[in-house]
């Protein structure tokens, strides 16, 4: 006799396999409409303060689609705003962040009252200064602080000291300091001045303080770091506390977006009367 060469029936107990849920997450939806960061909007669902179809939700683990009604605080949700991305010179004495528990400056104080509420990619120090990114858009946010972008950001520093070439060789060739090991920089001297020194620093990741712990592990200690560049942005002729939007079109293709984008052209937002705040010692 032949053997069977039918193929054997599937299990009656096999269940086809669940195809993901429609829509996007609701507390994307809402950085996305400019309300909060996806942070700050699930800590807003779990406060109650926000309804879907007219129910009150209290977890961030749902999904909804464009015919989903959703209020926040008892309001319609907006329609999304297009991503934008705005340059902006911080100068020192600012914070980077929206409230401050000490009282100091922040960012904030100086973006034009015209501008929509704004979120910046990636941090500089009170003590720090130059290119800042501002979006609205979390997912803009989100992409260009991944360590996998890997796009260079450039600084130029002031140490006090006398370096030598030799010097800056531990930092083309990577740090480990207090077991946490720094990707390799860009490091070159630009010009001795007096008692100080002038140098260019690029690295493609955003520890924190990662420059001035790398510089005083070599023996050299900063007293001015200005970001000039983030990628393909540039600081340029921005003047401190200056405000200027990214062509919509140069965003979109830098950030790979898909869709047509409405242009406009980038120009400076008037600046607000800077308060004075606590001066730095570094200039």
């Amino acid at each position: 006799m032949s053997k069977d060469t039918h193929p054997k029936p599937a299990p009656a107990h096999s269940t086809p396999a669940k195809s993901a849920p429609e829509g996007d997450r609701i507390a994307k939806v809402l950085a996305r409409a400019g309300v909060a960061s996806r942070r700050e909007a699930e800590r807003m669902i779990e406060l109650g303060r926000v309804s879907v179809n007219g129910k009150v939700i209290n977890r961030a683990a749902l999904n909804v689609t464009d015919k989903d009604k959703i209020t926040v605080d008892g309001k319609p949700l907006a329609a999304p705003d297009a991503a934008r991305l705005w340059l902006y010179h911080k100068p020192t004495g600012r914070v980077t962040t929206t409230k401050d528990e000490q009282g100091r400056l922040t960012i904030y104080d100086d973006l034009p009252e015209e501008m929509p509420r704004v979120m910046s990619v990636g941090r500089l120090d009170l003590n720090s200064e130059g290119l800042l990114l501002l979006t609205n858009d979390g997912g803009i946010k989100r992409k260009l602080e991944l360590p996998s972008t890997g796009w260079l950001r450039k600084y130029r520093v002031r140490v006090n000291g006398r370096p030598t070439d030799e010097m800056l060789k531990p930092l083309r060739d990577g740090l480990v300091i207090d077991r946490q090991r720094y990707l390799p920089m860009i490091a070159s001297i630009d010009r001795q001045q007096g008692a100080n020194a002038w140098l260019t620093i690029g690295l493609r990741e955003g520890k924190n303080r990662e420059i001035r712990r790398a510089m005083e592990d070599i023996g050299l200690s900063v007293n001015r770091l200005i970001r000039t560049s983030y990628g393909p942005f540039q600081l340029g002729q921005l003047k401190p506390g200056a405000v200027e939007e990214v062509r919509r079109k140069i965003v979109r293709d830098q950030l790979g977006l898909d869709g047509p984008v409405p242009d406009a052209p980038a120009k400076p937002l008037p600046q607000r009367r800077r308060r004075s705040g606590p001066q730095s010692d570094d200039r």
